[in-house]
């Protein structure tokens, strides 16, 4: 997905490559390369909490629905808004993890619709048998563990890559007003490690190099590790929490001002995909397969799908 002249040869199936990244075994953002015809296969560039679900279970799904092949790429989505407009990547279709931000970014240039299509909330993953783990087993609030907690024992993803980042930052800019934290968010953001690849966020728990991390619902459901859940006020599941959320904002090292909102996943197909008939078919899938979604720790409610813009009649409401 590199160009759209340059082809690298497929080798493995990226499937397995992208599992192994996932495991803790690639380094750096995840990211295969492939050389799809518009006739063979579809391109997709993703959000990073995507991965596992979707190499483990949309991919594979797909391909048997569809025969046509899928491959995916993901980043923090942040830095998949960055590829695509500085034509790094040309993918068929574009997903991220905020709404807005591919809004933002994308509109105009690359594209002029776009369509939510399933939601997720942030969460506290954590190894039961450490100091941190064990006491939020027991039921302490999260916010003094994390306050008494080590340098480093507590990892977030890049807030400048990717918005799980910026919202555990939102998140304990959130708590201080909470619970009257002064300070609470400054002191965390020096305190936290940062993690560049979304996916192998929760490696180090795994690998016993971090006690906890701030992820989202479905990533810790995927890896199977013991979870915290956090208050509906600034969890950023619950869009009736919409107005707090935005109350909290981060500026980006790139200057842009982002503020929280409700974690919502949104795909389009670029207006330069070169294959758009392969995008917009795999956006009918996603938007068909609710269930699949759910079956891997993702949230459709009621409310979802939401189309923006004008989307093509082929996947229209």
């Amino acid at each position: 997905m590199d160009s759209r002249n340059g082809c690298v040869e497929p080798g493995p199936r990226s499937r397995r490559r992208v599992l192994a990244a996932t495991s803790g075994l690639a380094a750096g953002l995840l990211g295969v390369a492939g050389c799809l015809g518009s006739a063979d296969g579809v391109r997709v560039l993703a959000a990073g909490s995507l991965a596992a679900a979707f190499e483990n279970g949309v991919g594979p799904a797909f391909e048997s629905a569809s025969e046509l092949r899928y491959e995916g790429e993901y980043y923090g989505t942040n830095a998949v808004m960055r590829l695509v407009e500085d034509g790094t990547k040309h993918p068929d279709v574009v997903i991220g993890a905020d709404a807005e931000l591919l809004r933002e970014r994308l509109y105009s240039d690359h594209a002029d619709w776009d369509v939510e299509f399933a939601a997720n909330e942030v969460v506290i993953a954590y190894v039961p048998e450490t100091d941190i783990g064990s006491r939020l087993e027991a039921g302490e609030p999260w916010y003094e563990v994390f306050a008494a907690a080590d340098e480093g024992a507590i990892a977030i993803s890049d807030p400048d890559l990717d918005p799980l980042g910026y919202r555990a930052l939102l998140l304990f800019e959130l708590a201080e007003r909470e619970h009257g934290l002064e300070g609470f968010r400054d002191a965390m953001a020096e305190k936290v490690a940062r993690v560049a690849d979304e996916p192998r966020l929760l490696a180090g728990l795994e690998n016993g190099d971090r006690a906890c991390a701030v992820a989202y619902s479905n990533m810790a459901a995927e890896r199977d590790v013991a979870v915290r859940r956090l208050d509906d006020a600034y969890n950023f599941g619950d869009a009736a929490f919409a107005d707090r959320y935005a109350q909290a904002s981060y500026t980006t090292d790139s200057g842009h001002t982002v503020e929280g909102s409700p974690v919502v996943y949104n795909a389009t197909v670029c207006s330069d995909a070169d294959a758009p008939a392969a995008g917009r078919e795999f956006v009918s899938f996603l938007l068909e397969n609710s269930a699949l979604l759910a079956e891997h720790g993702l949230r459709v409610d009621d409310s979802l799908p939401r189309f923006h813009g004008d989307p093509p009649e082929a996947i229209g409401p």
